[in-house]
């Protein structure tokens, strides 16, 4: 797919997705959901690609939120489905992707914007970045997943806090709460993100599939978490990687996944 707003480089086993429609803050619209869902799904098949990152083109937003005119004039059966279609084809595939992806908050992260950056594993945020969800200011609350994932993340009280007031939060701010991982100066951001990335790629793709899916199955549902855990524990004895892992330590080497 020759892609009209997404830029798709590869460096070594990471792959960077970058949204350019920096004119229009990088906000989403049909059409880069559309290539976002292919971009993914085309990365987490390629079996050279290891890891993402995800940011947004220029200075000023990572993505400023949706594309307020595509959907001024929906009506309510057009709004789930809206949020539905979006979860299913980019969200959710994020989210549940058994490559980490990591988002690279390079400015605004408003709206949908904030949530897929939610919905990614890690983020890195540069300092000047803002991130809200201002949707209750439209009369709509988040749709992609915003009102579940910042209340996993940051708790009830935030989560309610940001979410009924709209308002924008600072980095640190972020970084306090709990949201992103960390927060660098804007020069170093794609590094630091691509930095943590490049000390994951060299673990065994196996193991760290497995952990995702062991952490992912035990949000909201701690049993769950433990017996998926334990499932995925027992299922890394019968792969390669352990082999080779466990090869290396006693051979007092490193591993070659």
């Amino acid at each position: 797919m020759i892609y009209q707003n997404l830029l798709v480089e590869d460096a070594g086993y990471i792959r960077r997705i970058t949204i350019a429609r920096a004119e229009k803050l990088n906000a989403l619209n049909k059409a880069i959901l559309a290539e976002l869902s292919d971009a993914i799904a085309a990365a987490l098949a390629a079996e050279a690609v290891r890891g993402i990152v995800l940011t947004g083109s220029g200075e000023k937003a990572f993505v400023a939120g949706a594309d307020i005119g595509e959907f001024a004039s929906f009506n309510a059966d057009q709004g789930r489905e809206l949020a539905r279609a979006g979860q299913a084809s980019v969200f959710d595939v994020i989210h549940h992707a058994t490559k980490p992806i990591v988002a690279a908050i390079n400015g605004f992260a408003l709206g949908g914007g904030l949530e897929l950056a939610l919905a990614c594993h890690i983020r890195v945020a540069a300092s000047q970045a803002k991130l809200g969800l201002p949707e209750v200011s439209l009369g709509l609350i988040p749709g992609y997943g915003g009102t579940q994932r910042l209340t996993q993340l940051v708790g009830r009280g935030r989560a309610l806090e940001m979410i009924l007031t709209g308002d924008m939060i600072t980095a640190t701010e972020a970084l306090d709460y709990g949201m992103v991982n960390r927060v660098v100066a804007p020069h170093e951001l794609l590094a630091e993100a691509e930095g943590i990335l490049k000390r994951i790629v060299v673990r065994s793709p196996s193991a760290v599939a497995a952990a995702i899916r062991a952490v992912n199955a035990g949000v909201g549902n701690a049993a769950q978490g433990f017996e998926t855990e334990i499932e995925e524990f027992g299922r890394c004895f019968g792969t390669p990687d352990f082999t080779e892992g466990v090869a290396a330590f006693l051979e007092k080497r490193k591993p070659n996944f």
